[in-house]
């Protein structure tokens, strides 16, 4: 069986309480033998990897530079792309299910491209979103803790094997 990913995005530049929401995903997605991968830089992405190494997990980072220089101490396997925030649709194809943790607008654009193509997104204190016609945005999950946001990425990523097989 293939491993599962959990991407995890947010803010470079997050707040303490943020930073502590995404370090205990982090540690839940890792305690759950899943892998992260974010964008491999600071605030919430540094913090998710934190995390997850605390309890043995693996780490991924999508840097947007051309330096694997550039990525944080906690991760194990640096992806270097000089792409930008090109690397955003890489992530987001990387991962499984998506975790969005507070955020700016490059993490309003990983949300948006995850449920373009059909991917989970599960918001932890994240940007409220709705259609104006609709009200109701599917595959887009709001949560209210870190151990519930990682059950139902994991609940997604399990559904979807089911429904498509293997990865």
């Amino acid at each position: 069986m293939a491993f599962k990913i959990v991407g995890v995005v947010g803010s470079s530049k997050a707040e303490p309480e943020l930073l502590r929401l995404a370090e205990e995903v982090g540690v839940e997605i890792a305690r759950n033998g899943a892998a992260v991968v974010c964008g491999g830089l600071s605030g919430v992405m540094e913090a998710v990897c934190k995390g997850a190494r605390s309890v043995g997990g693996l780490t991924i980072g999508i840097i947007p530079s051309d330096n694997k220089s550039d990525a944080n101490s906690y991760v194990q396997i640096p992806i270097v792309t000089g792409m930008g925030m090109g690397r955003n649709i890489m992530l987001v194809k990387t991962a499984d299910v998506l975790i969005a943790v507070g955020g700016e607008f490059g993490t309003l654009s990983e949300i948006a491209q995850a449920l373009n193509i059909g991917k989970k997104v599960i918001g932890l204190s994240t940007w409220k979103l709705e259609k104006a016609h609709t009200r109701q945005i599917p595959n887009l999950v709001e949560v209210d803790s870190p151990k519930k946001a990682v059950a139902l990425a994991l609940e997604a990523i399990s559904a979807q094997r089911q429904s498509t097989g293997p990865a």
